[in-house]
């Protein structure tokens, strides 16, 4: 193998790497959102039925 092979080869590794651990990232993310949807609505039926 060439240097320029084994370069390139590197190149497409840590290209992998570093969009996985951005789909990581963005999944919880996405998560985060989710859970903080979902405590906003037990809060709003928490006060809902409290006010009947």
């Amino acid at each position: 193998m060439t240097t320029k092979s084994i370069a390139t080869i590197g190149a497409v590794l840590i290209a992998l790497a570093a969009l996985s651990s951005c789909a990581n990232t963005i999944r919880g993310a996405g998560q985060d959102t989710a859970n903080a949807v979902n405590a906003t609505q037990g809060a709003g039926q928490r006060v809902a039925k409290a006010a009947n």
